[in-house]
């Protein structure tokens, strides 16, 4: 059977300018892996969305609640008063868990 593990998804929406940056981010805290893709929407910050900035990205990783913290920490205290960002975690349950915690199953 395999693993599963309790990890944490982290969600950032974020101006298209910024991906790079939380990009780098993610990987100074220990994220392995992402998926970003093309949003539009609307906040309190209206909607953004035009030719020139294009759509907003939104980046998921999936890490340990620890790392979920760390990540959103960092944003908040880079990104929120400035830009265009918003970051939310969720509860997940991942099967083959060793790809994100660095155990190994029992064989």
């Amino acid at each position: 059977m395999a693993m599963k593990v309790l990890l944490k998804k982290v969600t950032i929406v974020t101006e298209r300018l910024l991906r790079d940056d939380i990009l780098a981010l993610l990987k100074k805290h220990g994220a392995t892996g992402w998926s970003i893709a093309a949003v539009e929407g609307e906040g309190s910050r209206g909607n953004h969305t035009s030719d020139f900035e294009g759509r907003h990205s939104q980046i998921e990783t999936i890490v340990s609640a620890e790392t979920a913290d760390a990540i959103m920490e960092d944003i908040a205290g880079s990104y929120f008063e400035n830009w265009s960002v918003i970051t939310y975690s969720a509860d997940v349950e991942v099967l083959r868990g060793e790809k994100y915690t660095g155990a190994h199953p029992v064989l």
